[in-house]
């Protein structure tokens, strides 16, 4: 693959939003089987109802043809936006009642996602670095929002979620919690019990990366049968990013 030469901005039109609804489609749709009332198969276009509120990032490889060019996004709900729906997109899953009365500034990330071609590379860096302008730009206090296993059968993810539940929970002033009946515990297991290697081969890399720039989690994991995933909520407070995170933020983009 030729090297790729990474452009990254907000979406400026609605041109620009349905080219990031595009690589929504083929990832959340065509890969993992999801769903929803407002996806467009004709179109082949991932919407749903919080897209006219929220911002998008939109990574593009200019070397690739175009109108072909979007390979990573991400959509931004800032409060602002979240009051003109009613809610945040997380809301639908987890209570954030702790979130909303602590005063700080908030950030719902989500529908993250890259072309296939770009995983594993410096993509996702160029995303996050174009991200940690808005956080400056903005005051931002915390980024939170949903990030999913492939699947419904939490059985198979005893293991990943068990840890996140015994090592990685939010502090309980900040805390989402997972709404019933598709909210469940994910202490499946005793910390003891935990093959450590395996369950962490079985965590999505977005996870991991977000755990490793001091990213905790909620109570309980929520089971999506429309997307066909179980989600978790991810909180990230800006003021306590790990070094290593912050280098990641402060990295000039290649």
């Amino acid at each position: 693959m030729t090297e790729p030469a990474f452009s990254v901005s907000m979406a400026a039109d609605d041109a620009d939003v349905a080219a990031a609804q595009r690589l929504r489609y083929r990832v959340f749709v065509e890969e993992l089987g999801g769903d929803g009332p407002l996806v467009d198969h004709r179109a082949r276009r991932e919407r749903d109802p919080f897209d006219p509120v929220c911002r998008h990032l939109v990574l593009r490889d200019m070397t690739r043809p175009e109108g072909d060019r979007v390979v990573g996004a991400y959509r931004l709900l800032d409060q602002a936006g979240a009051a003109r729906i009613g809610r945040f997109y997380s809301e639908d899953e987890y209570d954030l009642s702790a979130l909303r009365t602590s005063g700080r500034r908030l950030l719902e990330l989500g529908r993250s996602c890259l072309h296939p071609e770009y995983r594993g590379g410096l993509a996702m860096y160029h995303l996050w670095n174009a991200l940690a302008e808005v956080i400056r730009a903005d005051g931002i206090d915390i980024l939170f929002g949903v990030a999913s296993f492939h699947g419904t059968d939490v059985t198979r993810l005893a293991g990943p979620l068990s840890i996140l539940h015994h090592r990685h929970r939010a502090p309980a002033a900040l805390r989402p919690v997972a709404r019933p009946p598709q909210g469940i515990a994910m202490d499946l297991l005793a910390e003891d019990r935990i093959d450590r290697p395996a369950a962490m081969r079985r965590m999505p890399a977005l996870i991991k990366a977000y755990l490793r720039l001091g990213g905790t989690v909620g109570q309980g994991a929520w089971v999506d049968h429309q997307f066909n995933t179980t989600d978790i909520c991810l909180l990230v407070e800006t003021d306590r990013l790990t070094d290593r995170g912050r280098a990641i933020y402060a990295r000039p983009r290649p």
